[in-house]
């Protein structure tokens, strides 16, 4: 048996229940993981808000897709994309189903080495983001000299985008609430306050020039100051899926966008290896008890959280 959390209807976080499973054997190409940390991403709650399904058919839904734990079991070809999988490995697991789960069986191709020098929190939290970041730097070819805009650099994508970004050779300017603007500089960012006269800030902080422009809020703000600045073909957004008769790229699970399935499932390892060497911080603001999933599904709806949310089992 398994706890696990589920949305039993659509809605808000008072329709998540937590519940007892049964958790089979193993199959072939799958692994069974002992999840000492589970990964929420804002996907999670649009999931069963109504506003990308109200089809009764998929409830109760499962949630949850990413995840930090132990190999307990594994069925026949548990090969991963690092290699075979024993049990005992500690592993990262992503894309899973349902991984808000104490134990969860997942495919073996989603699952590879946790790096030893992050927590299981970290691990938990870093690889959504970290590969929709890098996905948004190789959709508009982002390299050494560049001056890249990043819209919502203080969340959790934007952060990521903005440490690769750096790593690559980049100047990132970042616009972010002023409370954030110090730890913000701590990176190497240089902040920006969003708002009125953006375009204007900007300007004054890249005199030079935009090179690139990366939403990852989905404001029109942030599109409109995005195209006044950049190249129109070296523009992206994961988020503004509305916005796409603007010539801008659209990325991810969003209607019309790219959702550059073999460049994540690749960026997998790249992320784990940088943030294995302390060359991508994995900022965790706040875990929470699996039982109380719901809690933690109000916390992130607020908007501010200034990380990654966790749920321990």
């Amino acid at each position: 048996m398994s706890t696990v959390v589920v949305a039993a209807a659509y809605g808000g976080p008072e329709h998540l229940e937590v519940r007892e499973v049964d958790v089979a054997a193993p199959g072939p190409g799958e692994v069974t993981l002992e999840v000492r940390a589970a990964g929420i991403n804002p996907i999670d709650v649009k999931s069963y808000s109504g506003m990308m399904s109200t089809d009764e058919s998929e409830l109760p839904k499962r949630l949850g897709l990413e995840v930090a734990g132990v190999v307990t079991a594994v069925g026949d070809d548990a090969v991963g994309p690092s290699g075979p999988i024993a049990v005992g490995d500690e592993v990262v697991g992503y894309r899973v189903t349902g991984g808000y789960a104490a134990t969860l069986n997942a495919p073996a191709s989603s699952v590879f080495p946790k790096p030893p020098s992050l927590s299981w929190e970290q691990a938990a939290g870093m690889s959504l983001t970290g590969v929709t970041a890098y996905h948004l730097l190789e959709a508009t070819g982002v390299s050494e000299g560049d001056v890249v805009l990043v819209h919502g650099v203080a969340g959790g994508v934007g952060l990521s985008a903005a440490q690769l970004a750096l790593g690559r050779g980049a100047t990132v300017i970042g616009t972010a609430a002023e409370h954030r603007h110090e730890t913000l500089r701590g990176y190497g960012i240089v902040p920006v306050v969003y708002g009125a006269g953006l375009a204007d800030r900007v300007r004054t902080a890249a005199p030079d020039g935009v090179d690139v422009a990366l939403d990852t809020i989905g404001t029109d703000e942030a599109v409109d100051v995005s195209i006044e600045l950049a190249p129109l073909d070296r523009i992206a957004t994961v988020a503004a899926f509305g916005r796409g008769d603007t010539g801008i790229k659209l990325l991810g699970g969003g209607p019309g966008a790219d959702p550059g399935t073999e460049i994540r499932e690749g960026a997998r390892l790249v992320i784990a290896e940088l943030a294995g060497r302390g060359e991508l911080d994995v900022v965790v603001s706040r875990t929470f008890p699996l039982a109380e999933a719901a809690d933690a599904h109000r916390f992130v709806i607020e908007g501010h959280a200034g990380g990654k949310v966790v749920l321990l089992p």
